[in-house]
């Protein structure tokens, strides 16, 4: 009998999320088996070596919808196209990288000059390296939506930076939670999408890895005098401080939680929340706050993405 591989240890094989895992199955990348003594997603060898092959391509930057173009033909034709057309690509991004760096260099130069500042000249720089940005995002194909970061995706390509994500610090309140515990996610999922929210505006529903119990969990806040919890576990959820940011869902994930973590790392307020400066359980959690209709027309879903936070010793009264 083929060995199957737990979704759990491929995540950490391959250092991914079990979420970018159903995300490229959802996208009919690669397929998974259930067996009928575990109720959770694992994969053969087959899937493994095409996973493999993905993370390859997605190190090239090659979207995950030309990887399902390539996939789903059977000559090399659409390889070959997405390949050159990335070359072409990357060569437009140097040229322009160029010019930046003689935009800087003019820069140097104004200011090393005996007549700086004259306001006419910054001016005239500025509005060049401005037009200069907007070629740099349309060569990147993304002139408009969520994800245009053409300054991110310059500091990417001369790996000298990364441009960290707007990240906003939230509190959220200490509330009753049912989470899926040893239950399916799907049968959670299930029974909370049948729960009306129509009147509740604050996200209720998040999904964490709990370290203590090595499984995901989803939770639901509970309102007041709420009976029906679909038969599962209640809990006292702690609240607290999160740094939160937005990312595409999928394998935009785990770089935007590093960003993240490296944007509370260079805060003189705050730390990550962790067993020795928290006494309360808290891990990483998710939440998709796109409606339905935002993915049927994008054809993915945006997430925020919470790390939980607390107050450095030196900024505590």
């Amino acid at each position: 009998m083929e060995e199957l591989v737990k979704i759990r240890e491929v995540a950490l094989k391959y250092d991914i999320t079990a979420r970018t895992l159903r995300y490229y199955e959802d996208m009919g990348l690669i397929e998974s088996v259930r067996s009928e003594d575990y109720a959770y997603r694992m994969y053969d060898e087959k899937a493994l070596k095409r996973l493999e092959q993905i993370l390859v391509l997605r190190k090239l930057n090659i979207s995950v919808k030309d990887i399902c173009r390539i996939f789903s033909s059977p000559s090399t034709e659409v390889v070959l196209e997405v390949l050159e057309r990335k070359v072409a690509g990357i060569d437009g991004e140097m040229a322009l990288l160029q010019e930046l760096k003689e935009i800087v260099l003019e820069f140097i130069r104004l200011i090393e000059a005996p007549h700086f500042p004259d306001a006419g000249d910054v001016r005239l720089l500025f509005e060049k390296a401005k037009g200069v940005e907007r070629q740099l995002a349309a060569a990147s194909g993304r002139e408009t939506g969520p994800e245009t970061e053409a300054v991110n995706r310059m500091l990417e390509v001369t790996e000298k930076l990364e441009k960290l994500p707007d990240i906003r610090v939230i509190e959220i309140p200490p509330v009753l939670m049912a989470r899926s515990g040893e239950a399916d996610l799907d049968a959670f999922d299930h029974w909370f999408s049948s729960v009306d929210t129509r009147h509740y505006l604050a996200p209720r529903d998040f999904l964490w890895f709990n370290a203590r119990t090595n499984r995901f969990e989803w939770l639901f806040a509970l309102t007041h005098g709420m009976e029906d919890t679909g038969g599962f576990e209640v809990f006292s959820f702690p609240g607290g401080l999160y740094a939160v940011a937005s990312a595409i869902d999928g394998d935009e994930i785990p770089k935007v939680n590093a960003m993240i973590r490296k944007w509370v790392e260079q805060n003189e307020y705050f730390e990550v929340s962790t067993p020795a400066n928290d006494p309360h359980e808290r891990y990483d959690m998710g939440h998709i706050f796109t409606p339905k209709v935002f993915k049927e027309q994008t054809g993915y879903h945006l997430m925020d993405l919470f790390v939980p936070i607390v107050l450095r010793k030196s900024s505590r009264s």
